[in-house]
């Protein structure tokens, strides 16, 4: 999955080239840096690549998800309509902008089912934000219908799905604004580092001068802009932008042995007639990043998790249900609220409301759900090899529980 598995030497010149000019920060210093605006670089070739009208770089996925939000105006007051399976990031960004995170059930393409969504809205409701999880979408013809019909912001968190599509537009790139992480293990990496995207000129504005302390970045001498609101210090680095400026330049090498190795350790897992697959609302635009896959039962699943991990063999095979970071299921931290930093009594308790709601039939589809990362650097031998293996501990724990019905 991560493209810091095909490491080379486009890297290490982009980093060099920020290295000789001894200017790390991607603002000022004209003179000095010598003509090597590596942010600014990287900032054209998203919008290049994934067909967007702008792009800001920011120092982290979930820094890419607070500024989108304040940039979209949400707050205060606001709900924002989100999956139960997610990354933490997704319901930490909302929190810190002062709106709520309302959870609502995901269904068997491991995103946010669109009826939950529907009975999820109330007045209070601003935004969607769908997160297209392990590198597949969300129905998104479905998501923009209710968006349209009760006049809600749309806001894609894409930073698992990175090179994704639905319909010919790039992940990311379909609602009002969509962000990317790019952190050490998302399909191209400038080690940490995010990106907020969008066609809505007022929301790059905003999103540009939120990140950077609320300067209006009009001028030519930055000592001298002026500053229209209050921002926050979300600038990514030079040399973490030369890294992606280097990464994004190889996605189309990175997606072509992603999508083929996904494709031949999931032609292995289709002989057990016991495994489906997640629903894919355009199957050619996954990206290919994990093979998800379902075995009839919780107890089945969890069974077979046990028998992997007995032989050595679960690495790179998550068993979301029982994961600490990605599922509801486990969010204490969440559940009750705990901050650091006291959160006003309304925040607080309207968190924890719908962070403690009936997530049963989310249960029904993680319990059951095993998603596979796939590897940039694995050979077809050990494909092979790693399909057969979890083949046999699934026939034999499936063997084991006939024998014992």
């Amino acid at each position: 999955m991560p493209g810091f598995e095909l490491w080379s030497d486009a890297e290490r010149k982009h980093v060099t080239d920020v290295i000789e000019t001894g200017i790390l920060m991607r603002y000022g210093f004209d003179g000095p840096r010598k003509g090597i605006w590596k942010a600014k670089e990287l900032e054209q070739e998203i919008c290049n690549t994934f067909g967007c009208h702008h792009a800001q770089l920011v120092s982290s996925g979930t820094a890419a998800l607070t500024t989108a939000l304040s940039a979209l105006g949400i707050g205060y007051g606001d709900e924002v309509i989100m999956p139960a399976f997610t990354f933490v990031a997704s319901f930490e960004a909302v929190i810190s902008v002062g709106a709520v995170p309302v959870m609502v059930d995901v269904d068997d393409t491991l995103t946010l089912a669109p009826d939950a969504v529907k009975a999820a809205i109330t007045s209070k409701t601003k935004c969607i934000m769908p997160v297209h999880m392990c590198g597949s979408m969300a129905d998104m013809d479905a998501l923009q219908s209710i968006c349209r019909e009760h006049k809600l912001i749309l806001l894609e968190d894409a930073c698992q799905a990175i090179g994704g599509s639905y319909k010919g537009k790039m992940l990311g790139t379909i609602g009002d604004a969509g962000t990317f992480s790019f952190d050490f293990v998302k399909t191209i990496t400038c080690a940490e580092g995010g990106v907020v995207m969008t066609n809505r000129e007022d929301v790059f504005v905003s999103s540009d001068g939120y990140s950077d302390h609320g300067h209006d970045h009009t001028g030519v001498d930055r000592g001298a802009d002026l500053h229209p609101f209050i921002g926050y210090n979300f600038r990514i680095s030079e040399l973490h932008a030369a890294v992606g400026l280097a990464q994004i330049k190889r996605l189309d090498e990175f997606l072509t042995i992603q999508k083929k190795n996904n494709a031949a350790l999931k032609n292995i897992l289709a002989t057990i007639p016991e495994i489906s697959f997640r629903r894919v609302p355009d199957e050619a635009g996954d990206s290919g990043s994990f093979v998800s896959w379902f075995l009839p039962t919780a107890e089945i699943t969890n069974a077979v998790v046990e028998e992997m991990k007995a032989q050595g063999i679960l690495a790179g095979n998550f068993y979301w249900f029982n994961n600490n970071w990605h599922y509801i299921r486990k969010w204490d931290h969440l559940k009750n609220s705990i901050t650091l930093n006291a959160l006003s009594p309304e925040l607080k308790e309207k968190v924890m409301h719908h962070a403690n709601k009936d997530f049963s039939a989310s249960d029904a589809v993680m319990s059951r759900c095993i998603s596979t990362a796939i590897s940039l650097t694995w050979t077809d031998e050990q494909i092979k090899d790693k399909g057969a293996k979890m083949v046999a501990v699934i026939k034999k724990v499936l063997s084991e529980m006939a024998v014992n019905a």
